[in-house]
């Protein structure tokens, strides 16, 4: 087993911890960072602090932003009966691609999940149920969580608790497996989903 000094061993740990990244691959990251000229490790580490310092949570849609509203939120074009619920901020650039879907997004930051702690206070379900309450003009929320156990639970869970307010809650549909990412679908698939949503529960 390889050894490392104690400071590199603490950068390829620290790597490991990033989603997607596995021993190997923190191993190889680790190495290219020691091998970068110093004015670009520096410049790395300022883009970190810097995004980290700046990049806030949209008050509507809970976005990571700059400016708050978001650009999104604060466009005029966009149709505001319509909200997507989205798990992750990467969602939110996945629909835009595909050139779509107009309307306006909330991203939840996660999915009830109890396995792995993640109960339904630690996502911004409370601020979704507040602005629907605050805009009447909202019409429509569009569930888009992935397809997986915990995806559709959270789903039903949206759906039941909005079923008195009579806003109308779809869910993404044809196209989408079963226990798939919408970060990997491809924009055919994406469209085919969003113009085949259907009623949760139905």
């Amino acid at each position: 087993m390889a050894r490392y000094s104690p400071s590199v061993q603490n950068l390829i740990t620290k790597l490991g911890k990033l989603p997607g990244i596995g021993g190997k691959s923190a191993q190889r990251l680790a190495f290219y960072i020691l091998s970068m000229p110093s004015e670009d490790v520096e410049a790395l580490t300022g883009a970190i602090n810097e995004a980290r310092r700046l990049t806030k949570r949209c008050g509507c849609c809970q976005n990571f932003t700059d400016s708050d509203p978001c650009p999104i939120c604060a466009d005029p074009r966009r149709d505001k009966s319509m909200v997507c619920v989205v798990e992750s901020p990467r969602d939110i650039t996945v629909f835009e691609r595909m050139h779509e879907y107009n309307g306006l997004y909330h991203v939840l930051h996660g999915v009830y999940n109890p396995v792995d702690n993640m109960n339904l206070k630690d996502i911004t379900l409370t601020e979704l149920f507040e602005r629907l309450t605050e805009h009447p003009e909202i019409k429509e929320v569009i569930v888009a969580t992935n397809q997986t156990a915990e995806g559709n639970a959270t789903a039903l869970y949206i759906s039941r608790l909005l079923s008195p307010s009579g806003i109308k809650v779809t869910r993404l549909a044809s196209g989408l497996p079963m226990g798939s990412d919408i970060e990997f679908a491809d924009d055919l698939t994406l469209a085919s989903a969003f113009k085949g949503r259907k009623t949760v529960g139905s």
